[in-house]
């Protein structure tokens, strides 16, 4: 499911199985479409996702 994240006063959209996330929905519904056929991540969906940094990496 793709789920709607606030970060930084913007919306990203987070495809859940994943965790990539996109400035627009389209991208994260079609990289939950070829997740979900494929079980495979597709180079040229993925190039539009959107930084999502997790800041309990402890990096």
């Amino acid at each position: 499911m793709v789920k709607k994240l606030l970060k930084d006063n913007k919306t990203l959209y987070v495809w859940e199985a994943c965790d990539f996330a996109y400035q627009e929905e389209e991208w994260a519904q079609k990289c939950q479409q070829w997740c979900e056929k494929y079980s495979t991540c597709n180079i040229e969906i993925t190039q539009h996702g959107a930084p999502l940094e997790d800041s309990d990496t402890g990096a």
